[in-house]
């Protein structure tokens, strides 16, 4: 009987079309999911001005959606580890089409409110089980990368409501921007049977047939032997995820430091998100050119999560994105000062790529920090831990708005976190990483007559 090391398989794989079937799954997930997001920004001064309601109160509507991902992303995100993440994602995306456009359909603050937590619940569901998909299935030298790069449809999504919402609220009101999120449903069908389950879920629940399917397309060389067995010995397939496991081996300091950089992340990118058209608009920028700054804050956005990939993979992650939060907490913080229109839309491109763009590293850092076995519940916990920022800001940025403070208070607001953000990340100890403890770990032995690329790749690990 063989013993075959899923784990090893994914590490050594090299990009196929399988992986490219992940990437995809998983990236247009994410623009939906980005849209979802994007649209209560754009679409925030319409609302107000239509339901008549203040800034602290559009403050408090726009945190409903971001106070049901707090709980979508704790839930769910544990969830997933137990039912499967396939079936886990699908519910999600089901909770954002829908409440989404529910949301279109209210003209009371409270009902809107109500529709957008319902939608936040799926938006920060999904959020954790992507990222821990795609971690999943990366090659251990492109994980960085292939995450990152996945997780810059969230920009996307942001492009694609920047661009659909100067169309659709000048010729249908913002409730067109939000009945059009619904669309996404139409896929769930299409994602259940495309989308491979986690491996770790198939060896707890002893589905052989499709685990075989899914190496094969890992590694064209094997061949399927009767009495083959899968496992998977980093983090113990075997266990139920609980929050326990993200406290164990060493890692309680660095399980809260994620937590509180989660926090700090969230706040900025949200921050950003809900007032930046408002807060534009309110410099005398017109409507139109306050959304191009939305645009831009979601190219650099995009163009940060996936730079910042690539250097993770070549450099320390760790470092990566201490650098990228100190930039983040210093164009943050210049964006309230008078500076030519051109800088202007530098700062706020950079603005992007260290928030929206570091926030995607983060993700990714977790998803690489946690063994695969408890994956989703880590980076559940951080996301939801984190929420509590994203929750936070649209309120207290709103009321500093309505305080009619000047501008560069309310950026410098904003950019403190950014430091925070950078120590905790400081803190978080690498060496209790899941891979690190991997590289010591001692390898579960191959049984005789293993096929020679599953063998080789074990004596190259062992010798690596």
């Amino acid at each position: 009987m063989r013993q075959i090391d899923v784990c090893n398989v994914v590490d050594r794989s090299t990009f196929s079309r399988f992986h490219a079937g992940v990437l995809f799954w998983c990236a247009v997930i994410i623009i939906f999911d980005g849209y979802d997001l994007a649209i209560a920004g754009i679409a925030l001064p319409s609302i107000m001005k239509d339901m008549g309601v203040s800034a602290t109160s559009a403050g408090f509507m726009v945190s409903a959606a971001l106070f049901g991902m707090m709980f979508g992303a704790i839930f769910l995100g544990t969830v997933a580890d137990r039912i499967g993440r396939r079936k886990a994602i699908a519910i999600c995306i089901l909770l954002f089409s829908l409440f989404t456009a529910a949301a279109g359909l209210t003209s009371d603050p409270v009902l809107f409110a109500v529709s957008r937590f319902l939608a936040g619940l799926g938006i920060g569901g999904v959020m954790p089980n992507v990222v821990a998909q795609m971690t999943e299935y990366s090659p251990r030298r492109l994980r960085g990368t292939l995450v990152t790069l996945m997780f810059s449809g969230y920009s996307v999504g942001g492009m694609l409501a920047a661009l659909l919402g100067r169309q659709l609220l000048e010729q249908y009101g913002w409730q067109s921007v939000f009945i059009a999120a619904g669309l996404p449903a139409l896929l769930v069908p299409l994602l259940v049977k495309w989308l491979p389950e986690s491996m770790s879920y198939l060896i707890r629940t002893g589905q052989d047939a499709p685990l075989r399917k899914i190496v094969a397309g890992l590694d064209p060389a094997y061949v399927h032997r009767g009495g083959d067995r899968f496992v998977q010995p980093q983090g113990g397939a075997g266990d139920r995820a609980s929050i326990r496991q993200l406290f164990e081996d060493g890692r309680g300091l660095s399980t809260g430091m994620f937590w509180v950089a989660f926090f700090m992340c969230l706040f900025m990118v949200y921050a950003l998100s809900s007032w930046l058209t408002k807060l534009m608009a309110s410099a005398g920028y017109s409507l139109g050119s306050a959304l191009t700054f939305v645009l831009v804050l979601n190219i650099g956005g995009m163009i940060g999560a996936i730079g910042g990939g690539w250097l993770a993979d070549r450099f320390s992650i760790k470092y990566v994105l201490m650098a990228m939060y100190a930039l983040a907490a210093v164009s943050i913080a210049l964006l309230g000062y008078p500076v030519p229109t051109p800088v202007l839309f530098v700062l706020v491109g950079l603005a992007g790529a260290s928030t929206i763009g570091t926030q995607i590293v983060t993700y990714a850092y977790a998803g690489q920090f946690y063994p695969i076995a408890a994956r989703s519940t880590g980076i559940g916990w951080a996301s939801g831990v984190g929420r509590a920022g994203a929750i936070i800001a649209p309120v207290l940025i709103g009321v500093l708005v309505s305080m009619a403070l000047p501008l560069e208070r309310n950026f410098l607001a904003i950019a403190v976190p950014g430091v925070l953000a950078m120590l905790a990340v400081a803190c978080i100890d690498h060496r209790r990483s899941a891979s690190s403890l991997a590289s010591t770990s001692p390898e579960i032995p191959v049984k005789a007559g293993a096929v020679p690329k599953v063998a080789a790749i074990r004596a190259s690990r062992a010798e690596g």
